[in-house]
């Protein structure tokens, strides 16, 4: 058997334990919105960190991420993959902006329901106005928010555009914004297209990440980027600059402006 693919016995050990993971996040999650918010941010964490490891995705983190007594900061991210989220829940607990199908899949539904999940409406341009709202109120409170700008995942060869109407929030907010770059790399360092989520069931991803013996997955948070006396397009450019930036990849640019999560037509 090929050193590059995990043996069946080791997928099926870590498919087992995941199983029992996500069975145990479920039962924290009934009783997660009654803790105090610290608590809330140490389950959450831990748990992100938990899949990390039975997957066996070794998580290296760059850059200085916002302290507790960081008000308004929100998380802008390019998209590779489900494990994103996972990714940035185990470096710094926060709440998503996510497509309002979710909210209905099995068992991931009603785990993103009960830590706090915004569901936006992505083939209503209305509901634009309400989740940026959500995303505020979120701000205000001094929790953080993590948004996808691109409204969609790419093999994580190529940062696509950035859409910036939940961008709104950070201007209504005077928030600042932490550009976050994502990649994945194989054993041999090169960009691992199988950690991506793209055109295929979450299932059959879930197959693909577990027949790599491991996943070098890098996170690098940015500077911040202050959004008062700047537009939410503005922002999204030098978002998408830095993040493209640093991945080393070109910027990629587009002159519709979709809200986010619209699909194309």
């Amino acid at each position: 058997m090929s050193n590059n693919v995990t043996p069946h016995i080791v997928r099926v050990t870590r498919l087992t334990r995941l199983l029992f993971h996500i069975l145990s996040g479920v039962m924290q999650s009934i009783a997660y919105p009654f803790f105090p918010y610290p608590t809330q941010n140490r389950m959450m964490k831990n748990w992100a960190r938990g899949i990390l490891k039975i997957l066996n995705i070794r998580l290296h983190c760059t850059g200085k991420l916002p302290n507790q007594s960081t008000q308004q900061a929100l998380f802008v991210a390019n998209h590779v993959s489900w494990l994103d989220i996972c990714l940035v829940m185990a470096v710094s607990p926060t709440q998503f902006v996510a497509k309002s199908e979710i909210r209905n899949w099995p068992v991931v539904g009603f785990l993103c329901r009960r830590v706090g999940t915004l569901f936006i409406e992505r083939a209503k341009r209305r509901d634009t106005m309400r989740i940026n709202q959500k995303i505020s109120n979120v701000l205000m409170s001094g929790e953080r928010v993590c948004i996808f700008p691109e409204g969609g995942t790419s093999d994580g060869t190529q940062t696509r555009h950035f859409h910036s109407s939940l961008l709104q929030s950070a201007i209504n907010t005077d928030a600042l914004l932490f550009p976050i770059a994502i990649r994945y790399l194989d054993k041999t360092g090169a960009p691992c297209t199988d950690a991506a989520y793209t055109d295929l069931s979450l299932m059959t991803s879930l197959q693909k990440i577990l027949r790599q013996p491991h996943i070098e997955a890098v996170i690098n948070c940015n500077q911040p980027i202050c959004s008062t006396g700047r537009n939410r397009r503005e922002l999204a450019r030098l978002c998408e600059e830095i993040i493209a930036g640093h991945l080393s990849q070109p910027v990629y640019h587009n002159e519709s402006e979709k809200p986010s999560y619209l699909p194309n037509a």
